[in-house]
């Protein structure tokens, strides 16, 4: 229960408020601004920091402290550690639904709200000059400019972590990141050191099997899910909490590309998912995600299997549905990227009244951590000067000086309590409150019961995937571990898969040659094995329903039939699918019309794992050309191989011959286009992206 008795008394011609412990501040009126942290959010309390009881210790999620505090450190006068590449963009966040009885938070409050937002997408492990399409986990980090400040969803495109306390988080990262005596690999997990530390770090098994997935490897920023990662509160203005977990849907379904495809985007053109979204959003293709939240109480957080604090779990969504409240909407891309993208410092710290934060370990760190990380990263405290981080609503406050002040208090006062009438005062109606949990327990190290089970979660994600993505997980624990120079650390991890699922666990030992089968890993609870599929954890079972905003690239030659090309490109301009002209020279082709078509890329540079499908136009002539150039062969075969959907016309076949394709292996993913009126079923059959029965015929290894 508090013990705050606030008391109004009268100094002069002034009102001031004295706290319980005798100390006098000057209140907000009508005329005085209220005083807000660096990110606009307004301040109810600037005299006590919050702690666990009235004499109880300080606690760490205390932003408002931490900033000021942090300020003042810094008030006399380098690449990100991880997600250093990174790419962003400009966009709007609309209300759809309210959660009013939930949350004061005005952002979430009034249906139609929109307010500015900006969002990056980014790689974990690699530096900057990085490729884009590595196996890694993805960013997804959020800036909301609300009437009441600045709130930051620092999220991730898997909704759990690798560690549950963020003490661990330096180790982690340590082991990810290239090996300090050699300086490799760079942006990559498959090294002995990464693999040495998840192997002895039970924790990590759940997040193993999503980062070994095909969601590691997503075929766009526009095709993947963002996820909040943490459980938050929202505190609604009786002060009741309910717990909540923020999701981001893609309305474009979910897409991502297969690893040998991935290998080869790295090489023809590493700057594959900046430069989808840069095209994506100036061709007026905005990408759209829908804002859900999963919303549960005690009595739910009492009885689930797990603990809701533990980051390396998830809460299916069969058990509390996703409710859609909003959308996000990508609309503008920078004007400048090293002032916005680069600038942008994303802290999970930053929330706005109404969001509140839970015990987590791993939160609790990163609230700690990531002011830190900003303030070394740009230069000084004055980060939040830097216009992609300043609030768009007012702000004020008398934090001073420092490395590149833009914003210093005016007049003789810069501290307060003063009795000048100077300056911001804090408010205790509409500013930030934590909320009030009752805490009662012992200082310790150590980490609540439920956050022993690594192993259950990790076995109803590998058994809610497809046979197709089962083997993609296979497939991709053999390779990392392939790479991995002592035998040891392969046995260890196989161990801990056998507490996941046998059949995979064998998989992976067979394809790493293993001579002897390791027994299970000691398991420090007993792994629940029961626990029913979840569909939306397959990414196979939530694609798109349309090819729109999809890539088609069409192999053309002079002498391509003009009639195919042209029924071609109203098929997918009704669609909305992307079609791009590959020609063995870029200035274009003569179609059987006579006109000169412009091409957008020559043949030795657009090879087919630019496209998520292929069409094959030459003429008679054009295909003979074609099949004496390797790469127009590749072009065949790599579509081939990785389960696209392949259209031909009739002067085609030789260039099939010639990627290897024989009439034994044709299928009904690789469609004749002989009339115009083949060109509309074509484009309505890309809408499953790929052709995944043709993987499982021809990958047997």
């Amino acid at each position: 229960m508090s013990t705050d008795k606030r008391k109004t008394v009268t100094i002069g011609d002034q009102t001031f408020e004295r706290g319980p412990q005798g100390a006098t501040h000057q209140v907000a009126s009508g005329e005085t601004p209220t005083l807000t942290t660096q990110q606009g959010v307004p301040v109810s309390d600037d005299q006590n920091t919050e702690k666990a009881g009235a004499r109880g210790p300080a606690l760490l999620e205390d932003f408002h402290f931490r900033e000021k505090i942090f300020h003042f450190d810094h008030e006399r006068i380098p690449e990100r550690v991880v997600h250093a590449r990174g790419y962003g963009a400009h966009g709007f966040f609309e209300l759809t639904d309210s959660l009013a009885d939930y949350t004061t938070a005005s952002v979430l409050g009034k249906i139609g709200k929109r307010v500015p937002a900006f969002v990056r997408f980014s790689t974990v492990a690699g530096g900057r000059g990085s490729f884009d399409v590595a196996r890694d986990v993805r960013g997804f980090a959020v800036k909301l400019y609300t009437e009441e400040g600045n709130w930051d969803l620092v999220g991730n495109n898997m909704p759990v972590f690798f560690i549950q306390d963020a003490i661990k988080f330096p180790d982690m990262v340590h082991a990810v990141k290239e090996e300090p005596d050699s300086g490799f690999p760079q942006a990559q997990s498959a090294h002995d050191n990464f693999w040495d530390f998840a192997s002895l770090s039970p924790e990590t098994v759940h997040m193993l099997m999503w980062i070994m997935s095909d969601r590691a490897i997503p075929r766009s920023f526009r095709f993947m899910e963002g996820f909040g990662v943490h459980t938050f509160r929202l505190v609604n203005a009786e002060g009741k909490s309910t717990y909540v977990k923020f999701h981001w849907k893609p309305k474009q379904g979910l897409q991502s590309v297969v690893w040998n495809e991935a290998v080869k985007i790295n090489g023809a053109d590493p700057d594959f998912h900046r430069r989808d979204l840069w095209e994506s959003i100036n061709s007026g293709d905005f990408p759209e995600w829908e804002l859900g939240v999963q919303l549960f109480d005690d009595d739910f957080a009492d009885k689930f299997d797990f603990d809701i604090l533990d980051a390396t779990k998830l809460i299916p969504e069969e058990l509390i549905p996703v409710r859609r409240i909003g959308r996000l909407v990508l609309n503008r891309t920078v004007d400048n990227f090293f002032a916005e993208t680069e600038q942008v410092a994303f802290c999970t710290q930053n929330v706005v009244p109404g969001i509140a934060f839970t015990n987590d370990p791993l939160l609790q760190g990163r609230n700690f951590s990531y002011l830190d990380t900003q303030t070394k990263r740009l230069g000084g405290p004055n980060f939040t000067h830097i216009p992609i981080n300043a609030p768009k609503c007012p702000f004020h406050n008398f934090q001073q000086d420092g490395h590149m002040a833009m914003h210093n208090p005016k007049g003789r006062a810069n501290y307060e309590p003063n009795s000048w009438g100077m300056g911001p005062r804090e408010n205790p109606q509409t500013g930030y409150k934590p909320y009030a949990e009752e805490l009662n327990g012992r200082k310790t190290r150590e980490r609540g019961e439920l956050f022993a089970d690594h192993y259950s979660q990790a076995r109803q994600f590998y058994t809610s995937q497809t046979p197709t993505e089962q083997t993609h997980i296979k497939n991709a624990f053999v390779f990392e571990l392939s790479k991995c120079l002592t035998p040891a650390i392969r046995a260890r991890v196989v161990a801990h898969l056998l507490n996941v699922d046998e059949k995979l666990a064998k998989g992976v030992a067979e394809g790493l040659r293993l001579e002897k089968m390791p027994a299970p890993a000691p398991a420090a609870r007993t792994p629940l094995t029961d626990l029913p599929a979840s569909d939306p954890l397959s990414i196979l079972k939530n694609g798109p329903k349309t090819f729109k905003g999809r890539n088609l690239g069409v192999l053309v030659t002079d002498g391509t039939d003009a009639d195919l090309l042209a029924a071609l490109m109203k098929a997918a301009e009704a669609e909305g699918t992307i079609v791009e002209l590959v020609a063995p020279a870029v200035g274009g082709v003569k179609t059987t019309d006579g006109k000169l078509v412009p091409a957008g890329q020559k043949i030795v540079g657009a090879p087919s794992v630019l496209y998520d499908a292929v069409v094959l136009l030459p003429s008679a002539a054009g295909a003979k050309l074609l099949t004496g150039e390797a790469t127009a062969r590749d072009f065949v075969a790599d579509a081939f191989a990785h389960a696209k959907f392949i259209g031909y016309g009739p002067d085609a076949k030789p260039l099939l011959a010639k990627g290897g394709i024989t009439p034994e292996d044709m299928d009904d993913g690789i469609i004749p286009l002989e009339a115009p009126s083949d060109l509309k079923t074509f484009i309505t059959l890309c809408r499953k992206l790929r052709f995944w029965d043709r993987e499982a015929r021809t990958h047997a290894v």
